[in-house]
């Protein structure tokens, strides 16, 4: 059974780390079919110089992909950070029947059972994307995209490239009413 258990939060460690959670918003009045080029205001500072080329070389192809291009002074300007927290987690496993001590039959059962716990410390990082009019110095559209950073610099660069495609997959915005 605790086998089990750890088998669980593992698989769920596991699915955790490989679906970042994302989330975008953007300024509905924002003419987002006007704008074509941008430019890097601000380029994330990862713990890695490697990580931080690849975040900014993922964002690149995606806009570019979508027909903007980079341009020293754009319509749109772009502000990228990137920020690691520590977090810790309980995780407690019991064995024995949990019960008080009570047995199957009524009476005393003879033991109370053991408890295990174990503190997880892990990392979490965060990847903000801001867009800024360059001729309103308005703020258009932010993206937040966070996961627990994996060990491994692949499973980094397979995190990032997830995380990007999820934030920029709706990029540009339609307009919506009554947003």
């Amino acid at each position: 059974m605790k086998a089990l258990c750890i088998a669980v939060v593992a698989a769920s460690l596991v699915a955790c780390a490989s679906t970042p959670t994302v989330n975008t918003d953007f300024d509905p009045a924002a003419n987002f079919g006007a704008y074509r080029t941008y430019s890097w205001a601000v380029k994330p500072t990862a713990g890695s110089p490697l990580v931080q080329q690849r975040i900014v070389d993922g964002i690149n192809a995606r806009l570019q992909a979508k027909g903007m291009r980079e341009v020293p002074q754009g319509d749109i300007a772009l502000a990228a950070h990137t920020v690691t927290d520590r977090k810790q987690t309980l995780d407690t496993f019991y064995t024995g029947t949990g019960m008080g001590g009570w047995g199957w039959r009524g009476g005393w059962g003879g033991g109370m059972g053991n408890a295990t716990t174990t503190v997880r410390t892990y990392e979490v990082g965060t990847l903000v994307l801001d867009m800024f009019d360059t001729r309103t110095k308005q703020a258009v559209w932010r993206g937040t995209a966070s996961s627990t950073v994996p060990s491994s610099p692949d499973k980094i660069n397979a995190a990032v490239e997830t995380a990007l495609d999820k934030m920029l997959a709706g990029f540009p915005p339609a307009a919506t009413a009554g947003r």
